[in-house]
């Protein structure tokens, strides 16, 4: 499941997915009893950093869940640009394969280890996974599981762990979204794109600026204030709207257009790199492209920072989740964000759903 912008082209087989899903949910507590008898699961693994040949849908060991983990029955994995990464080796320290990629799932909780409370067997939940994800049982830390609204679908919750507690954590966390301020957001299509676009419409008067490929227009046009193709200037574009320029400026495209951002902030103002999209280009590494962007990143002068009073940061989600012991941090913006989500101010956009037997004829080349 990809949690972006959805084309209209797969509607119907999106339909049949959804509803073959809904209709094995609605079986849950007879599967939840039979499923502990299984001695194996279901999952996709890496076999070897490159391109979707290194895919396979085999089977492993079920997992028990230790000490403070929380044993959750799959329904719905999500698939974000830092899956593509992995799939292609392209990050630091690299896992060794083979390997069970994924970082965000949502489910049915199917056991808890010692230790474990505030949990029941059967409660629906969504959960980070340092990886493991795409799998049909998965065992996580306690504080990585968090209960999802009655309301809420478990697509909607594999597509909204990454993508909004990233975009909110930006936001509010890091850049402090108020009212009247102007964000500009790269990749405005994607999952986080998206879920920024959303969370701007929460505070009165904030103009979104943003940039995407010229195919994604069309769906997203209606989510942000001001729409540029991502292969154009768009910076003389954003100084005739707001020549003062803007208070926040988010950057996947790992530090491509620094000097542009930077040019165009406010004093006061925050950019923040959250992502390396120009790290990789169709089925390899661009080393170029790498190299191009960090090279941008590396001419930013602290002194002209400091003469200009500009603000620059980083964020990562997984890091703070799993380096650097952030879970109190992120468990409050999920709290805030489901408030959202129960006031009906926020909703996450599903780009298509694949159930994994579709996922082994797409692999085998038969779709």
């Amino acid at each position: 499941m990809k949690p972006t912008d959805m084309p209209k082209e797969g509607a119907e087989m999106t339909e049949e997915t959804e509803h073959m899903i809904e209709k094995n949910c609605a079986k849950e507590p007879e599967n939840v009893a039979s499923a502990g008898d299984a001695k194996e699961m279901r999952v996709v693994v890496l076999t070897g950093f490159g391109g979707l040949n290194k895919l396979r849908v085999t089977k492993k060991p079920m997992p028990d869940p230790l000490e403070g983990e929380v044993k959750i029955r799959v329904k719905a994995c999500g698939l974000n640009f830092v899956d593509l990464m992995v799939r292609q080796g392209n990050i630091d320290n690299p896992p060794k394969t083979p390997l069970v990629p994924g970082f965000e799932c949502s489910g049915i909780v199917e056991a808890m280890g010692d230790n474990t409370t505030g949990f029941e067997i059967g409660d629906r939940v969504m959960a980070f996974v340092n990886y493991n994800a795409w799998a049909e049982v998965v065992c996580t830390p306690l504080d990585l599981v968090y209960k999802i609204p009655d309301d809420m679908t478990f697509t909607e919750a594999a597509a909204f762990s990454m993508n909004f507690v990233a975009a909110y954590m930006m936001l509010f966390e890091v850049a402090n979204l108020r009212e009247g301020m102007s964000v500009l957001v790269h990749s405005a299509g994607g999952g986080v794109g998206q879920a920024v676009a959303q969370l701007c419409s929460t505070v009165p008067n904030v103009t979104v600026f943003g940039t995407a490929s010229p195919f994604k227009h069309e769906a997203i046009k209606d989510s942000v204030t001001h729409l540029f193709d991502r292969n154009i200037d768009y910076v003389p574009e954003v100084k005739k709207i707001s020549p003062e320029g803007v208070d926040i400026v988010l950057d996947c495209l790992c530090g491509e257009n620094t000097g542009k951002g930077l040019g165009l902030l406010k004093p006061l103002g925050t950019y923040i790199l959250y992502g390396s999209s120009s790290m990789v280009t169709g089925e390899t590494k661009s080393f170029f492209s790498f190299a191009k962007s960090w090279w941008q990143v590396e001419k930013v002068n602290p002194i002209k920072l400091y003469e200009e009073n500009k603000v620059m940061a980083g964020f990562s989600l997984l890091n703070l989740l799993f380096k650097q012991g952030g879970c109190s941090q992120v468990k409050n913006a999920v709290h805030k964000l489901f408030s959202l989500y129960n006031e009906k101010k926020i909703k996450p956009r599903v780009d298509s759903l694949w159930a994994l037997e579709e996922v082994i004829l797409y692999l085998l080349g038969d779709k």
